[in-house]
């Protein structure tokens, strides 16, 4: 953290949490509105399957070097260019009927909001100061949140209204809007000097164990969240509801997830549970969610295993960010960040392989009930993971 972290107004972060709902919504609007309209507009499923994972591919290779480079130049140039080039390369989905128009609007969000992420978790870090970061981070979280929840909702709206063209329309004003809104009112947040590091520092820095463990437990609850929100309305779907009360089903992990954050956060920044003890609650309490929506309990069982599973995540997103931005030394703070963020997609994206994988050769249940083990796996490896105190190796 840094001194002039303390002069700081909590109303100067509102910028960044703006920033946060812009990735969240531009991800999860399209992917709905993809879904929903693909084939509508002459995609095949095999089309639409790739259009969707542009977006995850582009922020898994990019968001470890923008989270470097905003150590290099400052953060707030990165997240105001991240946001423009999401404001720009938005337009190009005005043109929904081309797919190679589609396919360059959705790598360039998932290109800029690889560079606008990181920074922004790493401004939230730096500005937050000390025994505020989880507070800061619950908030941050919870704003996402929010973009997850209103995301398929305003796509259908939208997509009603004027089709995907008018989607891509308005996740480029909200970009541009945000960008002007960082650009006046967030504090500048100046690079610190940073040692050279050599390939073995970076390897110690990566294998340290208050990187690594905070890292896997985030991935491992993205890793729920991905396969919750797709698989809970399927199983509802199966038990014989009706569309808008599976989908309703996702609405209220996301809800849950969004309430809880900024809470939780604050037990945590006024001590009433230790990073670790959060950590390892979380995912005890996320993988009671999954088990229950793996029982044979129908739709009712479901909306209480999304509430669990949202809260449990929402424990263990600002815990574990938290001892990230309080066990890295501030220069290096975005490069941490990308790559922690980096761990995130590589769970969203392997969550929903696990389950499925595991349906395929047996059934949806089983492949949750794998699914809250792996959860349970990892808190138990977060509780006996001895303590390291101190500051993260600088090299």
């Amino acid at each position: 953290m840094t001194s002039a972290s303390a002069s700081v107004r909590p109303a100067r972060l509102a910028p960044l949490y703006a920033a946060g709902f812009v990735t969240a919504f531009g991800a999860f609007s399209v992917a709905a509105g993809l879904g929903a309209t693909g084939e509508e507009i002459g995609l095949s499923l095999l089309r639409i399957g790739v259009l969707l994972a542009l977006y995850d591919v582009a922020e898994v290779l990019l968001k470890p070097v923008f989270g470097s480079l905003s150590d290099r130049i400052g953060a707030k140039p990165v997240i105001v260019g991240g946001l423009l080039a999401f404001a720009v390369l938005s337009l190009l989905g005005l043109g929904a009927d081309n797919a190679l128009l589609l396919a360059g609007a959705r790598l360039g969000q998932g290109a800029a909001a690889a560079a606008f992420s990181p920074a922004a978790s790493a401004s939230v870090a730096r500005l937050a100061g000390a025994g505020r970061a989880g507070r800061y981070f619950g908030r941050y979280g919870s704003w996402k949140g929010l973009g997850y929840t209103l995301g398929p909702l305003l796509a259908a709206a939208l997509i009603a209204v004027g089709g995907l063209p008018l989607l891509f329309g308005v996740l480029s004003a909200s970009a541009g809007a945000v960008a002007v809104w960082v650009a006046v009112a967030l504090p500048a947040i100046p690079p610190l000097p940073r040692p050279r590091y050599t390939l073995v520092d970076l390897v110690k820095q990566t294998t340290d164990r208050r990187f690594l463990v905070p890292t896997i437990a985030l991935a491992t609850s993205t890793a729920v969240l991905g396969a919750s929100v797709g698989f809970l309305p399927a199983l509802a779907t199966a038990d014989g509801a009706d569309l808008v009360s599976a989908v309703a089903i996702a609405s209220v992990l996301a809800v849950t997830l969004t309430v809880v954050q900024p809470w939780l956060g604050g037990l945590r920044d006024r001590g009433l549970l230790s990073d670790r003890a959060g950590t390892v609650l979380g995912l005890c309490v996320t993988a009671t969610g999954v088990l229950a929506a793996a029982m044979p309990w129908g739709p009712g069982g479901l909306y209480l295993a999304a509430v669990l599973i949202g809260a449990g995540i929402g424990l263990v997103t600002p815990f574990a960010f938290a001892a990230l931005a309080d066990s890295t030394p501030p220069e290096r703070m975005g490069r941490t960040m990308g790559s922690a963020e980096l761990g995130r997609e590589l769970g969203d994206s392997a969550g929903p392989l696990v389950v499925g994988g595991v349906a395929t050769v047996a059934t949806l249940p089983i492949g949750l009930a794998v699914l809250a083990a792996i959860a349970v796996a990892v808190a138990v490896g977060v509780a006996l993971t001895p303590a390291k105190a101190g500051p993260a190796p600088a090299g």
